[in-house]
């Protein structure tokens, strides 16, 4: 199948008859079969994809057909889609199959998508490399020895590999970002609240957004646009009125005033070629009359501390619910209930899952609590007002997306703070509550790619998507 630009350029030679639905859902079947090796897949929902694609291929010739007819997705296994399995990537979920459908995905499957497959991830997406997942890593299709990022990383393959138009990943602390940076697509946190959380897996109920990863910005966009908004099942998901946030791209250019973090771009952390990308972006922005201010934001130090403190604390709390008694793995070598507590839940889950249920369990202890816990929901606090309080002067912080490039696999495994510290730049949004966009800009020389993130103001995703389609044409 040839590369399209974007699903409206699909839609016109879907209405001429031109292409068919199951003709693309059958290009990308043969990629998945043919990339397999890059284990981005856990299940490929082949004749499910083909008879709904028949389907929606009747509903356009009748022309009812919805706003994502043509548009194949695949979903990160933390998403409930009815009648299928569920595991999060985790042993403690083996044969689980989930009871109900996720609202973004039934919102999703209502305007004629078609759910190609669950996608890999780390385990209870807990991981900077998707090398958390029970079922082996994903592995990148530039240079197969390198990760993919993480959690989100077997969907940032798919589109990278062209498995499926788009897919759908879940940010904590940057699971669709560095994924994003890491796999040269683009990949959107939306604002906290935006997008309903019913049906997906928790691991930080209060970090947690639903992301979404595309090619085209068209695309992004208009899916964002279909999955957002009020939800009754969902108590803590915005009212906030959905704009057409598709509409807006491809408008006059407006002039942006943008932030620049001193301590991020001028880090001796940063890998050079992203240094490089990022200063080259910032000329490029001044000649054409965009304010671009390196400023100092006192608070970034404190980020990395806040976002591993109260994410594994909510960990410890959300986890505890699988413990062998009415679902998922149950251990056989057992006693009593504390033994079958014990074994099934150290048998189940990962290294690092486990990991960061001890961090979280600790700093919710009744002697740490004040100290850490208390503590850090005081600094969250802080930074997020600090952070609203610079959009009263600028419209959008400017960043790398991560220190570096895709590092080896196996590389960072055994040094959990080094695997932390990949997450230095994307965990800002997830404590701010605020949209976040990995913007491909580049490669550094092993032809690796590069990615930039923009973070916005609560709910301006509409500006965060004019400011990165012109952000990828600036040279």
């Amino acid at each position: 199948m040839r590369q399209y630009a974007d699903l409206e350029e699909i839609q016109r030679n879907l209405n001429a008859g031109q292409l068919s639905c199951e003709a693309i859902v059958s290009d990308y079947l043969s990629q998945i079969s043919k990339k397999s090796h890059l284990n981005a897949f856990l299940t490929v929902y082949s004749e499910e994809a083909l008879t709904r694609a028949s389907f929606i291929d009747t509903k356009i010739q009748n022309g009812n057909a919805g706003k994502l007819a043509g548009l194949v997705v695949g979903i990160k296994d933390v998403l409930a889609f009815k009648d299928h399995p569920l595991q999060a990537g985790s042993k403690i979920l083996e044969g689980f199959v989930s009871q109900y459908t996720a609202t973004v995905v039934q919102r999703l499957l209502d305007e004629d998508a078609i759910i190609i497959g669950r996608q890999n991830c780390d385990e209870f997406a807990m991981g900077s490399s998707n090398e958390n997942s029970a079922f082996g890593p994903v592995l990148n299709d530039i240079d197969n020895t390198r990760v993919s990022g993480g959690s989100s990383g077997g969907s940032a393959v798919a589109v990278m590999a062209d498995m499926c138009r788009v897919s759908i990943g879940s940010d904590t602390g940057g699971s669709v970002r560095q994924p994003a940076s890491f796999c040269g697509v683009l990949g959107l946190k939306p604002t906290y609240s935006r997008i309903s959380r019913y049906g997906l897996v928790a691991y930080g109920s209060s970090f947690d957004s639903i992301g979404i990863f595309g090619k085209s910005l068209k695309d992004v966009a208009l899916v964002l646009q279909v999955i957002s908004g009020a939800d009754e099942f969902d108590s803590t998901v915005s009212t906030t009125a959905v704009p057409a946030f598709s509409s807006k791209l491809n408008q006059p250019t407006l002039t942006f005033k943008i932030a620049c973090f001193r301590d991020a771009i001028e880090s001796n952390g940063l890998q050079l070629e992203i240094k490089e990308t990022i200063q080259s972006k910032i000329s490029a922005l001044r000649q054409s009359n965009h304010q671009v201010d390196i400023i100092d934001f006192p608070l970034t130090e404190f980020l990395l501390p806040t976002y591993y403190i109260l994410a594994t604390a909510e960990a410890s709390s959300n986890l505890s619910r699988y413990d062998g008694v009415r679902y998922g793995h149950r251990s056989q070598q057992t006693h009593d209930l504390q033994s079958m507590y014990k074994k099934s839940r150290s048998e189940g889950f990962g290294k690092e899952v486990q990991r960061r249920i001890l961090l979280g369990t600790f700093v919710l202890s009744a002697s740490y609590y004040d100290a850490y816990y208390t503590k850090a929901q005081k600094v969250r606090r802080i930074i997020r007002d600090k952070t609203k309080e610079l959009f009263s002067q600028y419209d959008f912080i400017l960043s790398p997306t991560a220190p570096t490039t895709a590092f080896k696999i196996g590389e960072n495994s055994d040094d959990p703070v080094q695997m932390y510290l990949a997450d230095i730049y994307s965990v800002h949004a997830n404590v701010a509550g605020i949209p976040g966009i990995s913007v491909p800009c580049g490669v550094d020389k092993t032809g690796l790619p590069i990615g930039l993130q923009l973070m916005a103001n609560d709910f301006e995703e509409s500006k965060l998507f004019q400011f990165a389609e012109l952000l990828s044409t600036l040279h």
